[in-house]
């Protein structure tokens, strides 16, 4: 019952994020359009911040899982794209309001956990410190991040297989590269 209850209360959020922006939402506007009542909402989340992130995490992201090798991460990213283009509304909504610190870090969070994962497979057989490999997941996952921002910002034109097709070309062997010159 908690999880239909979740998925009830994020549908909620969802439909009336495509009709006004986060700010001028309420959990009064939330349980009223899902018919439950307040302690429902505070039961299952602290604010509709933590109903936000639990709708990325449970619908968007978990996208990512197995997608964190080097042959998989295009595969993890491209979901991740597509999830943004299908929630366009809500997703364009949240990063034109105060609520985009939110979506950045939750999008930092999650492309670094992928690279991480593609950074530790790479150096499998070298001998680089954790903060040199820590420092290159971070390093691609600000330039991956700041590519899906400006294609947010910029009306998600262009065709998200394309912008992976340009990263892939853009990084393929360098990941390897980099450890390399890390290596002790």
């Amino acid at each position: 019952m908690s999880v239909i209850t979740k998925k009830a209360l994020a549908a909620s959020l969802k439909k009336l994020m495509e009709k006004k922006p986060i700010e001028k939402i309420t959990i009064k506007d939330i349980v009223k359009d899902c018919e439950v009542n307040r302690q429902t909402f505070y039961y299952h989340f602290q604010d509709i911040y933590d109903l936000l992130e639990w709708i990325f995490v449970t619908e968007g992201f978990n996208a990512l899982d197995g997608k964190k090798t080097y042959d998989s991460w295009r595969e993890g990213f491209l979901k991740v794209f597509k999830y943004v283009e299908e929630n366009r509304g809500l997703v364009i909504n949240l990063f034109h309001s105060l609520g985009r610190e939110r979506l950045e870090r939750f999008l930092y969070n999650e492309v670094y956990k992928l690279l991480k994962g593609v950074v530790e497979e790479q150096a499998e057989g070298l001998t680089v410190a954790e903060e040199n490999k820590a420092f290159i997941a971070d390093f691609y996952k600000y330039a991956f991040v700041g590519i899906m921002l400006e294609w947010i910002r910029t009306g998600m034109k262009e065709k998200p297989d394309a912008i992976i097709d340009k990263i892939n070309k853009l990084i393929t062997g360098d990941i390897h590269k980099a450890l390399l010159k890390y290596q002790k």
